[in-house]
């Protein structure tokens, strides 16, 4: 369903009652009762369970599986899957410069790629209440993946030419990528760039921003938007650098506080955060999720510009009592 998302943003930010929007698609396995393997592996499954996360709640948008291994496997890196867990990437794909310059970029519909298009595709024919965010990875966060997350940290120091490379291929595919879910019918990405946010502010001014900036300025506009995430706790010092993306809002994970945050940001720009995913809404009890929800609540709402939210993708074994705590957490503090 095509949106005017600009304006859909305005919205929000305007609205005394604002809707919250969790990262949450994988909780949808128990609802389906099939694992995260079965998940990952089937573009109906995963419109299905888009359909019945969205008929459960009251979200202000939807949002697909943010499965940070698609993209890595897409380039030939080894991916671990289990029943219960989100996939993770398995070792290093590229070692020197050579195996860099090697590195072909894969054509979008690769791997899994072409399958969670599908998804979005046919998600987007069945959700018609509110937008759907298609979950892609971040440029550096990629790059880290196929460098390995602890090397490439050294690398930008020790060879940077080789990083920035890598960096090159990562966000050509990742434009086509975006492009591929803006025509299957999303109207924005929830980008996750994860690992920029362990970088000390100069290096991820270089490696990290100019990057993302390339796949906005190449994407985005009034009927599609990025969202940009970022769950490291380098955050705060990094405000301006990530700002001078361009991306249309901003979503930031629990080890920062939020309040702080949420005040370095204009008043025009959409801030979303930050309920712990795991040790709250995973492992919490449904008391301590609404206790959490609402200490963020009181503490950022003042805001108009801030949308509550988890602190990233909310787990698969997510218990339901628990997610439907945070959003009657959310509807007891608007009803004050």
């Amino acid at each position: 369903m095509k949106t005017n998302m600009k304006q859909w943003l305005a919205d929000l930010k305007s609205a005394p009652i604002k809707k919250a929007l969790p990262i949450l698609s994988f909780p949808c396995v128990s609802k389906l009762n099939i694992p995260v393997s079965e998940l990952i592996s089937d573009s109906a499954k995963q419109a299905e369970g888009m359909k019945l996360v969205a008929d459960a709640t009251n979200s202000a948008a939807s949002v697909s599986l943010m499965d940070l291994s698609v993209e890595a496997e897409c380039f030939g890196a080894t991916i671990c899957v289990s029943d219960e867990e989100v996939p993770t990437v398995k070792g290093r794909l590229i070692n020197d410069m050579d195996e860099a310059e090697a590195l072909e970029i894969p054509a979008v519909g690769s791997c899994r790629s072409g399958l969670y298009v599908d998804a979005i595709k046919k998600a987007s024919e069945r959700i018609i209440d509110r937008p759907i965010f298609a979950g892609t990875i971040g440029p550096f966060s990629l790059a880290a993946r196929l460098l390995d997350v602890s090397e490439i940290m050294v690398d930008c120091y020790d060879d940077p030419d080789m990083v920035h490379l890598v960096l090159k291929k990562a966000t050509a595919f990742l434009i086509e990528y975006s492009k591929a879910y803006k025509a299957a019918g999303a109207n924005g990405i929830m980008m996750a760039e994860p690992v920029a946010g362990l970088l000390s502010p100069s290096l991820e001014a270089e490696f990290s921003a100019p990057y993302v900036k390339q796949i906005v300025d190449a994407v985005q506009d009034d009927e599609f938007i990025i969202c940009y995430h970022n769950c490291g706790d380098n955050t705060p010092l990094m405000v301006e650098s990530i700002l001078s993306t361009g991306a249309a809002a901003y979503h930031f994970g629990n080890a920062i506080d939020m309040k702080s945050m949420v005040e370095k940001f204009p008043d025009d720009v959409l801030v979303m955060g930050n309920v712990d995913p795991a040790k709250v809404l995973r492992m919490g009890t449904p008391e301590k999720v609404k206790e959490e929800t609402l200490r963020i609540m009181n503490g950022c709402c003042s805001h108009n510009n801030f949308v509550i939210s988890s602190g990233c993708d909310i787990p698969p074994m997510t218990p339901w009592e628990n997610i439907n705590a945070f959003f009657e957490a959310v509807d007891e503090y608007y009803a004050k």
